[in-house]
């Protein structure tokens, strides 16, 4: 009853959050909102390189990636099992990704975006969809955002558990994002 009610709350606060940020929502072919929305950031973590040789350094322009995550928990309350919540996560941004590519192939002020970035507990199966994980090594930063990811944990999990997973940094170069769900490429469907 208590994280329905919190559902709630979030429901009607989220538009508002969405007016007083810069977020973006990525629609689909059909002009659906996909599970992603995203806003133009200058990157200011320690420098990565990436597998397909990106460097990412502090002021780069980066996509940053923000999970609709209330929307996200209203379609997983039918499901009990953590397992299959992770499974529903996974799919959602599987078939969000090539809306993404799109999105940037088709903005041309998007020509200086480097890459995406985004920060998450979710970060077990991201490699699999292309992303490449990084620590958060601020650890003020870090403590933060544990702080502010914790909610959606609480409202995510169906069992309380005793570890909680560390944020971390979710990166991806827009080369290997559109080498991988670029229109040109209809494997990934």
């Amino acid at each position: 009853m208590i994280k329905k009610n919190c559902l709630f709350v979030w429901n009607v606060l989220d538009p508002i959050y969405y007016q007083f940020t810069r977020l973006n929502y990525i629609k689909n072919n059909v002009g659906e909102r996909t599970i992603i929305r995203v806003r133009l950031t200058r990157y200011k973590g320690r420098d990565a390189m990436l597998q397909d040789g990106t460097a990412i350094r502090k002021n780069d322009l980066l996509l940053k990636i923000h999970l609709h995550n209330v929307r996200l928990l209203n379609e997983m309350q039918s499901y009990n099992s953590d397992i299959r919540r992770a499974l529903v996560t996974y799919k959602c941004v599987k078939d969000a990704l090539p809306s993404l590519a799109h999105y940037i192939q088709s903005n041309g002020n998007m020509c200086q975006v480097k890459g995406l970035v985004g920060i998450t507990t979710l970060h077990k199966g991201c490699k699999t969809l292309g992303f490449e994980v990084y620590p958060i090594k601020n650890k003020y930063y870090k403590w933060f955002k544990q702080i502010a990811l914790f909610p959606i944990h609480l409202l995510s999990s169906r069992t309380i558990k005793k570890e909680y997973p560390a944020p971390m940094y979710l990166m991806m170069s827009v080369n290997n994002l559109i080498k991988k769900y670029g229109s040109e490429n209809k494997d990934h469907l």
